[in-house]
């Protein structure tokens, strides 16, 4: 994807599951500073979930969604469209957007849900086992060969889910179970964006999906709103644009370094979301949060290295 996006000059590109490829022919690598974007990106990612768990708990979680979505469409609107002008709306699969957007916003909703309900970092882990739902639905959905080695990364992945959410204990909660509906949603998004790259662009796939958020959160405003202070304000606003600020240092690093070699990094996020939910609500991690993270980030980055490796070789 991002060799076409390399072909347009006209276009930027601002980050989106679409962007991560960073395989661009010709392209002069630096691991060293891809490495440091990704981590910036986990820095400001983590931020901008801490601020949207904190919001929720004085503003309706309708109305926190709605300007995340809307400041993150502001500040992509005001650096793309100068470049691209309207033609980047241009699309021959509406419909796949449109289905596509319905899920996100879905799945937002879910996490920030969960946010509301339970410890930042437990809902951060549950959100990394996305890439297992992603591998399943794969599986599925499109009729990919599982393969024993694949079946048993699945397998001890969705064991280290059980162990975060740790039913067992009477502890899978409202929350915990909106964390799963939000990692199966992501999961499930993410095997559509890889069909849809073949025929979409980067910053088309980006514009959808920021405009249907903002479009779709809109009616959530009907639940309930409640006009903020300026120091909130400027918070609720300030969680999108960090956000897609955040979006375009970890799309930067998948063009300056391989994949393989970035995305391990990204999941130093639960490291700073362990701190900023000790540091600001006093949320000790339990034994069961620690070694079924731990399980999750291991199979998630083992399955994701794996298939970097088995589309090299059939590349």
């Amino acid at each position: 994807m991002d060799e076409q996006t390399g072909k347009k000059p006209a276009e930027f590109s601002f980050g989106s599951a679409a962007g991560r490829s960073g395989e661009t022919k010709g392209r002069t690598e630096d691991v060293p500073r891809g490495i440091v974007m990704m981590v910036i990106a986990t820095v400001l990612f983590a931020g901008a979930s801490a601020a949207s768990k904190w919001l929720v708990a004085g503003y309706p979680v309708g109305e926190v969604l709605f300007l995340r979505s809307l400041s993150s469409l502001l500040a992509c609107a005001v650096v793309m469209l100068p470049a691209t002008g309207l033609s980047v709306f241009a699309t021959v699969r509406p419909r796949d957007h449109l289905l596509r957007g319905l899920s996100q916003s879905i799945s937002q909703l879910a996490l920030l849900l969960a946010f509301s309900l339970m410890p930042l970092a437990g809902a951060v882990a549950i959100n990394f086992s996305s890439p297992l739902f992603a591998a399943l639905v794969s599986i599925v959905w499109l009729k990919e060969r599982a393969g024993w080695v694949r079946g048993i990364a699945l397998v001890v992945g969705f064991l280290g889910v059980l162990i975060v959410t740790d039913p067992g204990a009477n502890s899978l909660t409202l929350g915990a179970l909106f964390a799963l509906i939000n990692a199966v949603m992501y999961g499930s998004v993410t095997v559509a964006v890889r069909g849809m790259t073949r025929t979409e662009s980067a910053n088309t796939l980006v514009i959808w999906q920021l405009t249907l958020l903002a479009f779709f959160h809109s009616f959530l405003l009907l639940f309930g709103w409640r006009w903020p202070s300026a120091l909130d304000g400027a918070l609720l606003f300030g969680t999108g644009f960090v956000n897609a600020v955040g979006q375009w240092f970890w799309t930067r690093a998948l063009h300056l370094a391989p994949a393989a070699a970035v995305t391990p990094f990204y999941y130093l996020m639960l490291v700073w979301a362990l701190a900023i939910g000790f540091v600001v609500w006093g949320d000790v991690p339990t034994v069961s949060l620690l070694v079924g993270s731990v399980i999750v980030v291991a199979t998630g980055s083992f399955l994701f290295l794996r298939e970097a490796r088995l589309q090299r070789r059939l590349a």
